[in-house]
């Protein structure tokens, strides 16, 4: 089910990405649930999407600084093509990535690359590195539960 939801989340970010403003959110569950999608698989993606979103949100005091732009190094530049790079620029730039999960997916990248990271190459590498995190955070939250730990749960 995790696959499932995880394409979800893909789809959906990719709605985002296109920018298609016009499709409500009923919209998107429609067409979901047109490609197969069951109504639970569909409810975990959102609600996994609105707890990363919370986290990012509450993850610490609002600063009064610019957001700082990301600067490719040149073994980066080769490595990763334009679309790829710009790709990452516009998650970063839309905040559904942060500087940590940014740099994570770049290496990654470099790591795997025998010729030069393509869009749809950097596209998997990202949600890979998004789910791995959502998978964590889910096995965290499943200890403190085991553990009677709510006070975990809620910080």
């Amino acid at each position: 089910m995790r696959e499932r939801v995880l394409a979800i989340v893909s789809i959906i970010a990719q709605y985002v990405l296109e920018m298609r403003d016009q499709l409500s959110d009923n919209d998107i569950v429609e067409e979901l649930l047109a490609e197969g999608f069951d109504v639970e698989e569909i409810d975990a993606a959102f609600s996994w999407m609105n707890n990363v979103s919370f986290e990012q949100k509450s993850s610490g005091p609002a600063s009064l600084t610019l957001p700082a732009q990301r600067i490719f190094t040149p073994e980066e530049s080769r490595t990763l093509s334009s679309e790829a790079r710009g790709y990452l620029i516009k998650l970063r730039g839309l905040g559904l990535i942060g500087d940590e999960a940014q740099e994570e997916i770049i290496e990654r990248a470099l790591q795997m690359a025998e010729d030069e990271v393509s869009l749809k190459e950097i596209k998997t590498i990202t949600a890979l590195t998004l789910f791995t995190h959502s998978q964590d955070a889910w096995l965290r939250d499943a200890d403190f539960i085991m553990e009677d730990d709510w006070a975990q749960l809620y910080h």
